[in-house]
């Protein structure tokens, strides 16, 4: 597992070693990792505890169901995304269910879930790979997706491939500092806690 990056601040080891591959082992993902990833994104906190996020998974042992995961991803995903065991397309409830109205933070609540998904596999010794790059139309049809829910992403997931990384995978990770996103008194004035 990529260990390649600095923190300024202590974080989870998961926090560190997470990335986003570009290349898999060409090994199958046990049942029993994978209901730990979806197990991490269900105790993901939401908004009214709506849980908005929905799942479908494809792994590559059955490959019907793969490739019609597989085509859901714009070409330049598929390139790369093809190598993966496990595909997930990912969408989201846009309504409350409690009382009917646009819930505004649905794309956030599936980001948490995905988070949790993404620091689940790093614990497990996966690695994974979120992508926007789906064709949302598509996905929406292929899987008769209902009134009331948006296809919004996917996500490649696997073991890490042996030997040569990728220029992405091998290079350390560049973040933005604390005084671009962290602000005191007012917008675009630095916190003073870094």
């Amino acid at each position: 597992m990529t260990d390649h990056n600095s923190t300024d601040h202590p974080v989870l080891a998961a926090i560190k070693q997470r990335y986003s591959a570009y290349q898999f082992a060409d090994k199958p993902v046990e049942a029993g990792k994978l209901r730990s990833l979806f197990e991490a994104a269900r105790w993901a906190a939401s908004s009214f505890n709506e849980q908005p996020w929905r799942f479908i998974v494809a792994t590559k042992e059955n490959q019907a169901e793969y490739e019609k995961a597989l085509s859901c991803l714009v070409e330049a995903n598929r390139g790369w995304a093809q190598a993966a065991p496990v595909l997930v397309l990912a969408a989201v409830k846009q309504d409350f269910t409690y009382n009917a109205s646009p819930n505004r933070v649905a794309q956030h609540d599936l980001g948490q879930a995905a988070a949790h998904i993404a620091l689940q596999a790093a614990e497990l010794g996966l690695v994974i790979h979120q992508m926007a790059g789906i064709d949302q139309g598509k996905a929406a049809s292929t899987y008769n997706l209902p009134d009331g829910f948006t296809a919004e992403t996917a996500i490649a997931i696997g073991y890490p491939a042996e030997g040569d990384l990728n220029d992405a995978e091998s290079k350390a990770r560049q973040r933005k500092p604390f005084d671009e996103f962290v602000f005191g008194d007012a917008w675009g004035r630095a916190s003073g806690l870094f």
